[in-house]
């Protein structure tokens, strides 16, 4: 069965997050291996400077390259990134199961993004949108896309 792991910077503390998330978890389990994984972010000041944001995004970055599985395809979700719609994530999937890799990985980063190395190391660039979500509410968003993706690979009904 292919995997799918997300990798979330953070924990959601919002009971009705963690209902949708668990909901989605549960639904994705469906059809991949599905691991989510929530890595704490680094504690910044109250009004860190670039200096700090940078050297907080390193620290991160140390921990998130030993949680990415070896040999998956990689994603990070980032706003520079590729917009795509659900069929075309469907797609991109298909195109990875199909590629001999058995593995996907996805990465929501922190508040204050993804260290550059870590984007570096990425297959794909995704942006969810132009507009500003908060990080809770984008780990609904991808939770509900990779459910829609499989759920589209699959040919159920969910997506219409």
């Amino acid at each position: 069965m292919f995997s799918i792991t997300l990798i979330c910077m953070g924990k959601l503390k919002e009971k009705f997050y963690t209902s949708a998330a668990e909901e989605y978890c549960k639904r994705l389990r469906g059809f991949a291996d599905f691991e989510l994984l929530e890595l704490p972010e680094t504690r910044l000041p109250e009004n860190p400077n670039e200096t700090e944001i940078a050297q907080g995004l390193k620290k991160e970055a140390e921990l998130i390259r030993t949680k990415i599985p070896k040999g998956s395809w990689f994603c990070v979700l980032t706003p520079e990134g590729k917009q795509q719609s659900s069929e075309e994530l469907a797609a991109t999937l298909a195109a990875v199961k199909q590629s001999g890799r058995s593995s996907a990985c996805f990465l929501i980063g922190s508040s204050f993004g993804i260290d550059p190395s870590i984007k570096q190391m990425a297959d794909c660039k995704l942006s969810m949108s132009r507009m500003t979500f908060p990080h809770h509410l984008a780990r609904i968003m991808v939770l509900e896309q990779l459910y829609r993706a499989e759920s589209i690979q699959a040919g159920t009904k969910y997506h219409k």
